[in-house]
């Protein structure tokens, strides 16, 4: 059961930082011109891949786990393969967000389904960039 176009537009009003897992630090690579945008947009993002040490100027982990607890996580977006996706919303959990999204032609219903039973929003196969583009979100608020 997808979550109403009303849920994606209060998570993405009321968000700040977003861990991207599967950012790649290529500019030719979706990941990155969606993380470039939603930086642009006034949202932290929090680059996940152990194959890179940074991308768009933020530090990256080589998991969701080995962000630091101190950091508040929102949103935890993946680009990864949907067979893939189980093990990184479990540890997403851990994290406690608002919200698991899985970027355009990510679905793990298994993986949804759990994320729901621990009460979070789950999205799956859409873009958080087409998303916000098209519900009219403001920018995020500078950090004070």
């Amino acid at each position: 059961m997808p979550d109403t176009e009303e849920e994606i537009r209060e998570l993405l009003t009321h968000s700040r930082t977003i861990a991207i897992v599967g950012l790649s630090d290529k500019p030719e690579r979706d990941s990155y011109e969606v993380a470039r945008y939603l930086q642009q947009q006034g949202y932290r993002i929090v680059p996940v891949n152990p194959m890179v040490k940074e991308v768009l100027g933020e530090t990256s982990y080589p998991s969701v786990e080995a962000i630091p607890a101190a950091l508040a996580i929102d949103i935890v977006d993946i680009f990864r393969k949907s067979e893939d996706v189980p093990p990184i919303v479990e540890a997403a959990l851990s994290r406690n967000p608002k919200a698991v999204w899985m970027q355009l032609g990510v679905e793990n219903e298994a993986a949804a389904q759990n994320a729901r039973t621990h009460h979070r929003l789950v999205v799956q196969n859409r873009c958080i960039m087409i998303e916000h583009r098209r519900l009219h979100i403001p920018a995020v608020p500078p950090r004070r």
